[in-house]
């Protein structure tokens, strides 16, 4: 495994995170415990969850799948590099959600319960609250970093402009602002490459891609189905209807490469100058295995240039639609 700083920091992690959102829905907690312990042993030391985790009936479920995990000792925390986030709706009252500096702080609390922790690394705002002024938000979290139990901050979903907004505000507070931002980015959706990707090169935050194969739209779907092995599911069954040549082309050339498409697609990711890590969530070790493989692979500058005209990219703003 490779490892590099989480964008202007120096936080060391891993060039793959591991996303966690399945464990608890979808994963049991002994599998889940299961995928935590091979990503570890993979070298995998950065893992991301959220507060809201675990589903509208049970939030906060997969922080505490992760907790009683940390609780077996071992160094597993220690190891870990983690990262949460804030802003769902966690009570239904006034206050439960979004980025108040009274949500902030009870939220940061619960989660630390949930947990088993003192402290988060990279505390993560899951999305912008455009009724909460920065210099509010701010001071929650120099305040929670001043009492030892965050050490970054991050962004998720933000636009260009919201991260500039973040980080001016932070400069004339003389605080670091954010390190990251977390944002859906893979082959078949780059508008990120319009604006947040130059803020967050400007702003020096490591880009952390959520979603990387789509739903499974770019794990070989098409020759799964005609193995009759899987049928696509989620946000891939409608995307399929637009993009499936471009699918069919995309699946074409990666045999031609002679490697699976989910591990292109992930390869490709770590080949953007801007990307830190891809956020991976596997159901299973099995599927954990798989993602490794891409870590592996090096694309040459001509199967880049391939796989652009098959899933063409945008220029940063204005050039992409201007002179």
């Amino acid at each position: 495994m490779r490892y590099t700083h989480l964008g202007r920091s120096g936080l060391t992690v891993s060039r793959l995170c591991l996303g966690t959102m399945n464990f608890g829905p979808q994963t049991e907690e002994p599998d889940a415990h299961a995928v935590m312990d091979a990503a570890r042993d993979a070298g995998i030391n950065f893992f991301d969850t959220a507060n809201v985790y675990g589903g509208s009936g049970h939030r906060g479920w997969t922080e505490e799948i992760i907790g009683r995990w940390f609780a077996q000792g071992g160094e597993r925390r220690e190891r870990t590099v983690l990262a949460t986030k804030v802003f769902g709706t966690m009570a239904d009252a006034p206050n439960g959600s979004k980025l108040s500096a009274l949500h902030i702080r009870r939220a940061l609390d619960d989660s630390l319960k949930r947990l088993q922790t003192d402290y988060i690394d990279l505390y993560q705002f899951h999305h912008v609250d455009r009724k909460t002024p920065w210099d509010e938000i701010w001071q929650a979290i120099e305040v929670a970093v001043q009492q030892g139990k965050i050490l970054y901050s991050g962004s998720s979903n933000f636009a260009g402009w919201h991260i500039a907004q973040a980080q001016e505000t932070a400069a004339r507070r003389h605080y670091t602002g954010l390190v990251s931002e977390q944002s859906l980015y893979n082959l078949i959706t780059r508008d990120v490459e319009l604006e947040v990707i130059p803020a967050a090169q400007n702003y020096g935050l490591g880009l952390l891609p959520w979603s990387p194969l789509h739903g499974g739209l770019l794990g070989g779907v098409l020759k799964k189905e005609r193995e009759g092995v899987r049928r696509a599911a989620g946000r891939a069954v409608e995307a399929l209807k637009t993009h499936q040549k471009q699918i069919r082309r995309y699946e074409d050339f990666c045999d031609q490469l002679g490697h699976e498409p989910g591990d292109v697609a992930l390869a490709w990711l770590l080949h953007q100058p801007a990307v830190t890590a891809p956020i991976i969530g596997p159901r299973t070790a099995g599927q954990l295995t798989a993602a490794l493989r891409a870590e592996k692979i090096q694309l040459d500058a001509d199967a880049l240039k391939r796989i652009d005209e098959i899933f063409p990219g945008h220029r940063p703003a204005p050039e992409d639609y201007a002179w």
